[in-house]
């Protein structure tokens, strides 16, 4: 078996210990109740999933900005779905959404206990691509936020993961150094490739057993973690 020996472990958030899928699932039943959304929400998500995937790696890529990711992943779905909603409502829907999401802290299966393991024998850090004003929510919501050193959010550095200056920041402020530092996040290009790519060892969470690739440890469940390191 692989064994990794870092000093140092870098997390990603979203989809890695905060179950985004199954928060934002739950912040949109609110929405849809809110705003008297007909629309069925299974559909929707169906749509929504893949489609705000796309419009996050063109925001990663610098093509769109942070208003207009908002906006338009909300106006391609209810229009794929052939629904009308006004841009006043795409619009107050996107504010709601920001304004609701940490609400919910579902984590996945494992976070805290894999956490409570690792907080006692490595410096921990958190490395994320999501928006500033939220993040630091989502942590201290779902009880996380005691359990990490550092946190770097790409929008308060100017960079997004996979661009190396932001893991250069991030080894910086944990006053670390690349290759005695481990990254693990689920986004193969951002986190495995990215922080690959700057000399930090990488372990895959995939946690849709939907990748298969020979760049690192791949592992479905937070608990397997524990025995690579």
């Amino acid at each position: 078996m692989d064994k990794l020996f870092p000093k140092h472990i870098f997390f990603d958030l979203d989809h890695t210990l905060w179950d985004f899928e199954k928060n934002s699932a739950a912040t949109f039943e609110l929405l849809f109740d809110k705003f008297n959304i007909s629309l069925s929400l299974t559909q929707f998500l169906e749509v929504y999933v893949p489609a705000n995937m796309e419009y996050w790696k063109l925001y990663r890529q610098g093509k769109i900005a942070k208003e207009e990711l908002r906006y338009r992943r909300l106006s391609h779905v209810f229009n794929r779905c052939n629904y009308r909603v006004s841009d006043r409502m795409i619009g107050e829907m996107a504010d709601g959404y920001i304004e609701y999401l940490s609400s919910f802290t579902h984590v996945f299966d494992y976070t805290k206990e894999l956490l409570d393991y690792l907080v006692e024998r490595y410096p921990l850090h958190i490395l994320t691509n999501g928006f500033a004003e939220i993040q630091s929510k989502k942590l201290k919501g779902a009880g996380l936020d005691g359990y990490f050193q550092t946190v770097v959010n790409a929008e308060d550095v100017g960079f997004k993961k996979p661009d190396p200056r932001i893991f250069a920041f991030a080894l910086d402020k944990a006053k670390a150094t690349a290759s005695e530092s481990l990254m693990i996040g689920d986004d193969l290009e951002a986190d495995i490739l990215g922080a690959k790519n700057c000399g930090l060892d990488v372990l895959h969470f995939d946690v849709e057993n939907v990748h298969s690739h020979n760049h690192c440890i791949i592992v479905n469940c937070l608990s397997e973690i524990k025995q690579y390191l």
